[in-house]
């Protein structure tokens, strides 16, 4: 098991550039979804910037197999949550699903780490399984940001019993740019009678 000091050093934290997002309700990563999404709570840990530490850190979350980074990110947010009481509104953490081919691919999922630890944190359940993606697409970073705003809708289903009815669902992943696969995740889940959404991601990278 890594130590914080090990997975970043405590200067390089000390440069981290966080948002302060949960603390004000009218954030930028809530105001991405006015007028797509009715969320409940939205916000994101870092600012993420070209050639910034976060970049490089994502970078190694997402393709190097770094998953320390996102229970490092899951640790350091939990406690923000829990302060403000936000940790008792939510009834469980849903991670964005990779599609399994690309899940194969990777080994991993990205936001895994991250949901996990909040969710033990917040000492509420993991569910990796409620939220499925239908179909293999191509990499974010690949598309430009017009092809960002344009996810396919029906991408995701929500799996769902009858057990889910009711629940406030915290949606996590690694980063948000546009919000469009966010916003679809988002809007499966609003399929399940009464339920309501959430979304916390590690970094904010502006669009």
């Amino acid at each position: 098991m890594l130590t914080n000091e090990e997975v970043i050093c405590s200067a390089c934290r000390h440069d981290l550039p966080f948002t302060n997002h949960h603390s004000v309700k009218n954030n930028e990563t809530f105001k991405k979804f006015y007028g797509r999404l009715p969320v409940e709570h939205a916000s994101s840990i870092v600012y993420f910037h070209k050639k910034g530490i976060v970049q490089q850190l994502i970078h190694n979350l997402k393709y190097k197999g770094a998953e320390e980074i996102g229970t490092l990110f899951g640790n350091l947010y939990y406690t923000e949550l829990n302060e403000i009481h936000l940790a008792e509104k939510f009834d469980a953490v849903i991670p964005v699903p990779l599609h399994k081919k690309r899940l194969r691919e990777r080994g991993y999922n990205q936001a895994t780490p991250f949901g996990t630890t909040l969710a033990k944190g917040l000492n509420i359940p993991f569910n990796d399984t409620l939220l499925i993606r239908k179909h293999y697409s191509k990499t974010q970073t690949k598309k430009n940001l017009l092809g960002r705003t344009e996810i396919d809708t029906t991408l995701f289903e929500a799996n769902f019993s009858e057990n889910d009815c009711g629940k406030h669902f915290l949606l996590v992943d690694d980063v948000i740019t546009s919000g469009a696969t966010l916003e679809a995740c988002g809007k499966a889940l609003l399929k399940i009678p009464n339920a309501k959404v959430s979304i916390i991601t590690i970094a904010f990278a502006h669009s």
